[in-house]
Formats: structure tokens, sequence, C-alpha cells
């Protein structure tokens, strides 16, 4: 997957929205105004930042080279995913599902109701 491909696929969540706190070569995705994603470039190289359960956080950072602990995140709760090929499609889609649903289960509880009763559960929690 390439950071088009992430981009798409990070937009179309339920209501996933695009962002740019942090200057215009860091895109942020956010669902209710809190971070799932993360989209930018170091040394010539497109990564993706993701949060994650932290016991999965460790082993997936065990069986991927291509995922290190969060750049400039909270490395217990985020990791760095690089797009350079090595990690299936499947892999990385679920990756960002997990980070979705994550973040969804940290909302208030009215904004998940909200969400829950406009959208099917299995849009929302795939990653879970």
């Amino acid at each position: 997957m390439d950071a088009a491909a992430v981009t798409s696929y990070c937009l179309a969540k339920p209501e996933a929205l695009e962002d740019y706190p942090f200057g215009a070569d860091v895109l942020v995705f956010k669902v209710q105004g809190k971070m799932f994603a993360l989209l930018s470039q170091r040394g010539g190289q497109a990564r993706v930042n993701l949060k994650c359960d932290p016991d999965q956080a460790f082993i997936l950072r065990d069986l991927f080279t291509a995922v290190q602990p969060g750049y400039h995140m909270n490395k217990k709760h985020w990791n760095t995913v690089l797009l350079e090929g090595s990690i299936p499609r499947g892999e990385l889609e679920r990756m960002i599902d997990h980070s979705y649903a994550l973040v969804l289960q940290g909302l208030a509880k009215k904004q998940r109701q909200r969400l829950e009763l406009l959208y099917e559960p299995s849009r929302l929690y795939a990653g879970l």
C-alpha cells in the first residue's frame, strides 16, 4: 500500500476527516476530533503512525521490520509503519481498522452511541 491508498482507506472510515495540525507535510486522520492515523514522509520514505494495543504493538514489531515504535508518539501505544511494500495490504488495512476502533472506544459514551446508531458496528469495530 502506498500513501495514496492509505489516504483513501482512512478517509473511507465512517466520519473520518483529514487535517494538517502539524504543517502541510503531515496529514492527520481524525474521527470525532481524535487522531487515528498520521501520514508523513521522512528521508523520502512514506510512513503512517497507527494506534495499537500495547501487546499487539510489540508482536507486530517482531513480525515486520517495517513496523517500528511510534515516531514522536507514545511508543507503548503507537507504531510507525514504513510504506515500503513489505506488509501485505490486508494486514495494513487491519492495522488501520484496529487504530480506528481503539480511538472509537476512547470516545465519550455519547459520541460512541451516536456513531453506533448511524453505522454498522462491523464498520466501526472491524479492527477489534
